[in-house]
C-alpha cells in the first residue's frame, strides 16, 4: 500500500466508504455508538474475531476477500449459536501508506457479505498503526430467550454431525499461499481454485441457524480444526465421542489432494479454516435437521456418536484406532 497524497481524513473516510454500508442502528455513523433494539423476548448473542495480516490472511490478498472473511467468520459463529444476525462493528487499524483504492475494494467486499448475511454495519473505529494491517469485527445476533445453542448441551447417545465438507480451508491455505507444496501442482486448475476459494471466502451456514436452534443439543463452528474443536465441545458438555473418520465429508478437491499425498488427511481433520458447523442432536431430532440442510442445499453428515466417557474422543479410520500429533491450530 504505497503512499497517496489524496487520502481522505478519518471522518471523510467513514462517510465515503462505511456510512453507505451502515444499517439504521448505525445512526449514519455520526454518533459515538450504535443502537440495537432486540424484539421482546429475545436475547443478544455477541461474537468477535481479530484478523492480522501475515497471520490470518496474506498481506497481498484482495481487499474484498479480506473484508469478506473478517465478517464471515463472525457470521459463522452466530449461525452455530442459532442466532439471527442483527449488526456488527468494525475496528480497522491501517498501516502507514494505505491507499484509498485498497479501502474502496475492502468496503465493497464488506458491503457484499453484510448484505448476504443480513448483518449491517452499526459502528466501529479507524486508526493508523506502524504494524501490520489489523482488523476486528464484533457481530451481534438475536435468539429467543434461553434458546442459544451452547457447546455444553451434548448428551450420550446423540449423533455427532457436521455441515458441508471438512479440510478445504486448511488445504486451500496451502494451495493459495506463496510457498506451494509439490502436491498442489498435481491438482487440476479447478481443484486448486476451489480450495483457495474455500480458504479466502468462508461460507457461514446461516441457513441452518433456525434448525440448530430448534433441534441441536450442542453446536460450534469449525474454525481451528474438526479434531480440536470437537475436543472443546466434548469438554464443555462433559461427554465423549466415537468418530468414524471415513464418514467425515471431503470435497472432490480435498480427496484429490489426499490421493496425491496421503499425509494430508491429518491436515484436513486438524487444520482449521473450515467454518462449517459441528453439532450434536438426538436421533429423534435428526430428521428435521437433515430436512433443513437439504432445503438449504447444504450437505449434512453423521460422523459419530456421543458417549458417556467424559472428554474422551475415539477416532477410527478403516476400522483402526487413529490418533493425532496435534489436534488443532493454536495461536499460542
Amino acid at each position: 500500500m504505497a503512499g497517496d497524497t489524496q487520502r481522505p481524513g478519518e471522518f471523510e473516510l467513514i462517510a465515503r466508504h462505511f456510512a453507505p454500508i451502515a444499517g439504521p442502528g448505525g445512526l449514519g455513523l455520526l454518533d459515538d455508538a450504535g443502537l440495537l433494539r432486540p424484539a421482546r423476548g429475545y436475547e443478544i448473542v455477541v461474537t468477535t474475531d481479530a484478523l492480522v495480516a501475515g497471520v490470518h490472511f496474506f498481506p497481498d490478498d484482495p481487499p474484498a476477500s479480506i473484508a469478506r472473511k473478517a465478517l464471515a467468520v463472525n457470521l459463522s459463529d452466530l449461525a452455530a449459536k442459532g442466532a439471527k444476525p442483527e449488526g456488527f462493528v468494525l475496528s480497522l487499524a491501517l498501516p502507514k501508506g494505505w491507499q484509498e483504492a485498497w479501502l474502496k475494494g475492502f468496503a465493497s467486499g464488506l458491503a457484499a457479505i453484510a448484505a448476504e448475511g443480513g448483518c449491517p454495519l452499526i459502528g466501529g473505529d479507524t486508526v493508523s498503526t506502524p504494524g501490520p494491517l489489523t482488523l476486528s469485527v464484533t457481530a451481534f445476533g438475536s435468539v429467543p430467550a434461553g434458546r442459544m445453542v451452547l457447546r455444553s448441551g451434548a448428551k450420550p447417545g446423540d449423533l455427532v454431525l457436521v455441515s458441508g465438507t471438512i479440510g478445504d480451508g486448511a488445504l486451500g491455505l496451502k494451495a493459495h499461499g506463496p510457498d506451494k507444496p509439490g502436491w498442489v501442482s498435481g491438482l487440476a486448475d479447478r481443484q486448486r481454485a476451489f480450495l483457495a476459494d474455500r480458504y479466502l471466502h468462508p461460507q457461514p451456514r446461516l441457513a441452518l441457524a433456525a434448525a440448530l436452534q430448534g433441534h441441536a443439543s450442542a453446536a460450534m463452528d469449525v474454525s481451528d480444526g474438526l479434531v480440536g474443536d470437537l475436543a472443546k465441545l466434548l469438554k464443555a458438555s462433559g461427554v465423549g465421542a466415537e468418530i468414524d473418520l471415513d464418514a467425515v465429508p471431503l470435497s472432490a478437491a480435498a480427496r484429490a489432494a489426499i490421493m496425491a499425498d496421503p499425509a494430508l488427511a491429518e491436515l484436513a481433520w486438524t487444520g482449521g479454516d473450515d467454518y462449517e458447523i459441528l453439532f450434536t442432536a438426538s436421533e429423534r431430532e435428526y430428521p428435521a435437521l437433515a430436512a433443513a440442510a437439504e432445503a438449504a442445499g447444504i450437505v449434512l453428515s453423521r460422523i459419530g456418536l456421543v458417549t458417556d466417557a467424559a472428554g474422551v474422543a475415539t477416532y477410527r479410520e478403516g476400522g483402526k484406532a487413529r490418533s493425532f500429533a496435534q489436534g488443532s491450530f493454536a495461536h499460542f
